[in-house]
């Protein structure tokens, strides 16, 4: 879905959370899960205390079905998480204060961004 939609993603990859805790790890503002299971694991404490949210959501590659079906399911994902991270970005974050950033963040992961649920 991000190749079609004419991302690079030539130096992407799945990160375990350990890749994160190393000295030389990059430095974090904010962490968000996506991954419905995450919610029901304990997740790690994160260097340099970032803010975090779970932006939970159904796996697509669990997706069961025709090509067609699967292939929904991975655009559903990618339009939930792009209209997420579209709000994110337009919120004016120097004007608010961490527990109002924090409150709007858990508000974002809560939002259903009209895309319609697949059965994992």
């Amino acid at each position: 879905m991000l190749r079609k939609s004419n991302f690079d993603v030539s130096k992407l990859h799945s990160k375990s959370w350990d890749e994160f805790a190393t000295p030389d790890a990059p430095k974090l503002d904010f962490v968000f899960t996506v991954c419905d299971d995450t919610a029901k694991e304990v997740c790690p404490v994160w260097p340099g205390q970032p803010m975090t949210a779970h932006w939970g959501l159904p796996d697509p590659a669990k997706a069961q079905g025709t090509e067609a079906e699967q292939a929904l399911a991975f655009a559903d994902a990618y339009r939930m998480l792009y209209q997420r991270i579209s709000i994110f970005v337009s919120l004016p974050l120097d004007k608010l204060s961490k527990l109002s950033l924090q409150k709007q963040l858990d508000e974002i992961g809560q939002s259903q961004c009209t895309a319609t649920k697949q059965s994992a």
